[in-house]
């Protein structure tokens, strides 16, 4: 595992509620997130396991055959106490600028405060001149697929957007970023041993988005089996063959750091709410 205790350290610029370092490790810039135990005040919840979810949902999404940023598991000493911590390289440079869609929501409808809701997310991608309408739809739906897959329940505005190359002014779909808040980050292994059957179904099937439909948080599974979206279901019959189950539980299964209960539970959940799709996709396939 690498050791990234003595690699060059920058000011920090990224945004984000994480404990995160930017460091120069072999010539490469990377944001290098921090366990955090305690990340909301007052609160007793822990994050600590958030360095795992980064990168085994960027993995997961790159597996699928994803644009996705490079994620790496390494350590970090701080007071002579070494932390598990996952470096995501830099893909921006001065001649590749991201944009993230909540800047682009703000320029496309002055007058208009966008959030999270369904209809105004696609009513800025029909909106904006300078992205392309139906190629992003297809990008927007595919990242969704594959985020109700690992559970991630943070895909705001903030963490998804589009590179702008300054040479030839050509705008595409970045890089998947900041997986961080999928997985159950917040439980911890002692809790993983003791988990029923029942109790992990729930937690598959109980997995909300931060995107909205109407104004109520978007229930993955649910939303995917009553198959009322179009484009969604589109997006299950593009991306459902290029998720190899078997080859993402051998991925989790080679990670060394993670433990046999937490290998365990993030093979069941995905196959839980793989077969959620599967069945789905069957549907759409008669």
């Amino acid at each position: 595992m690498i050791d990234f205790t003595n690699a060059i350290e920058e000011f920090n610029n990224y945004k984000g509620s994480e404990k995160k370092k930017t460091l120069i490790y072999n010539n490469k810039k990377y944001l290098v997130k921090f366990p955090d135990p305690i990340r909301e005040k007052n609160k007793n919840i822990s994050y600590i396991n958030n360095a795992y979810s980064e990168y085994i949902g960027s993995n997961i999404f790159k597996l699928t055959g994803f644009e996705t940023q490079n994620t790496i598991l390494g350590e970090y000493e701080y007071n002579n106490k070494k932390k598990i911590v996952c470096a995501c390289e830099d893909f921006t440079n001065k001649e590749n600028i991201l944009y993230e869609f909540e800047n682009i929501a703000l320029s496309t409808n002055p007058d208009k405060k966008i959030g999270t809701d369904l209809n105004d997310i696609m009513e800025v991608i029909e909106q904006n001149k300078m992205i392309e309408t139906y190629e992003t739809k297809k990008k927007f739906w595919n990242m969704f697929i594959i985020d109700s897959l690992i559970g991630n329940t943070d895909r705001h505005n903030g963490n998804w957007g589009f590179l702008l190359n300054t040479n030839t002014n050509e705008v595409k779909f970045s890089p998947i970023y900041d997986c961080g808040s999928c997985l159950n980050p917040m439980l911890e292994d002692n809790t993983l041993k003791n988990i029923s059957e029942t109790e992990l179904k729930n937690l598959a099937i109980n997995c909300y988005s931060c995107i909205k439909d109407n104004g109520k948080k978007i229930n993955y599974m649910t939303f995917i089996s009553k198959m009322k979206n179009n484009e969604c279901n589109d997006a299950i019959i593009r991306i459902f063959k290029k998720i190899n189950i078997e080859k993402i539980k051998n991925f989790i299964d080679n990670i060394e750091c993670i433990s046999i209960s937490r290998k365990n539970f993030y093979k069941k959940i995905l196959n839980l709410r793989y077969n959620i799709i599967k069945d789905t996709y069957k549907k759409l396939n008669k």
